[in-house]
């Protein structure tokens, strides 16, 4: 059994990346620095379902600061493998706050990687984003496509780390999987995002803002097939990139029209404009993670979009005050 280091261990995506670790019987030390990014409720509410883990352990801490990283890494280490999901996230948020996505994607990756290096760690996965991939009109997103008009703070920062990786591989000889993501969902999942801002105005009877004509598309991808193909990306391959998505886009105003019909009731809908930071289209190209991870998604968006409610249901009476806007 090995140890890994995951980062973000309170966040959406690694606290299902520690679960399947900790089922396969592997030692996870899990970091975070429980910002308030978005309602702290949610992050300790995934945190505490590893808590209950004996192969478990966790620390409050800021990647950040690559002082107090150093101290930890030489005291904890070593690692089998740096498992990077710790980020600043969200498009339109970026906007509001760049400097603090540079902070944690640019700089908090810096210091993981020098630490992986200095502490001869034999693995790192880094996430990514299909934003990277910017307004791109060649459809569906191979690794090779263009990546170099992000249209967001956001999509930058995760280009830049990108880079960054990439140096650390050509002069270090680290072995990197970089993963793009493509719109993560399910149970307990972002309030900022499509889904659970969507499931939470249906239940509460609340308007939900709609940016644009709801003809985007988005390739919806459950977040348990998300946490395999991260764990897949553990085995030796150089430096690579893959993408993780579902291979099937979903347009907005169909999944409003799935969730409505799973839940029973009508979303009230306040069409604004669209943003220019947000990407019309997203449809990711998974061969690649086919090919040479052996993976490939398993959880079809209805399926995942029933599950997704039926938490919140569980969940409703502290979900319901989940700030999403």
């Amino acid at each position: 059994m090995k140890r890994y280091l995951v980062t973000g261990a309170a966040g959406f995506i690694a606290n299902k990346v520690a679960e399947l670790l900790l089922s396969q019987g592997h030692t996870v030390i899990g970091l975070d620095n429980l910002n308030d990014a978005y309602d702290p409720r949610l992050k300790h509410w995934r945190l505490n379902q590893l808590r209950r883990r004996s192969k478990f352990c966790f620390h409050q801490m800021d990647i950040c600061d690559s002082r107090v990283l150093e101290k930890f890494c030489s005291k904890e280490g070593p690692f089998d493998a740096v498992i990077n999901l710790a980020a600043r996230a969200g498009v339109r948020q970026s906007l509001e706050a760049p400097e603090l996505y540079v902070e944690t994607n640019v700089s908090g990756v810096l210091n993981l990687l020098e630490l992986s290096r200095k502490h001869a760690v034999t693995k790192f996965v880094q996430a990514s984003s299909s934003s990277v991939y910017g307004a791109n009109e060649v459809r569906p997103y191979q690794e090779d496509g263009d990546t170099t008009r992000p249209l967001s703070p956001y999509a930058a920062t995760k280009k830049a780390s990108e880079a960054l990786c990439y140096s650390y591989h050509h002069i270090y000889g680290l072995d990197i999987s970089v993963l793009r993501y493509f719109t993560v969902y399910g149970p307990a999942g972002r309030p900022d995002m499509l889904l659970f801002r969507l499931v939470q105005s249906i239940y509460e009877s609340r308007p939900i803002s709609i940016f644009g004509d709801g003809t985007q598309e988005r390739d919806f991808t459950y977040v348990e097939d998300i946490a395999r193909g991260t764990i897949a990306a553990l085995i030796p391959l150089g430096y690579a990139i893959f993408n993780l998505g579902s291979d099937r886009p979903v347009k907005v105003h169909e999944c409003i029209r799935i969730v409505e019909e799973l839940s029973g009731n009508k979303a009230i809908l306040q069409f604004k404009p669209a943003q220019a930071a947000d990407v019309p289209a997203t449809w990711a190209d998974i061969s690649q993670a086919r090919q040479r991870l052996g993976w490939q998604p398993e959880v079809a968006y209805q399926e995942g979009f029933k599950r997704s409610i039926e938490w919140y249901k569980e969940q409703r009476g502290w979900a319901r005050d989940i700030k999403t806007e």
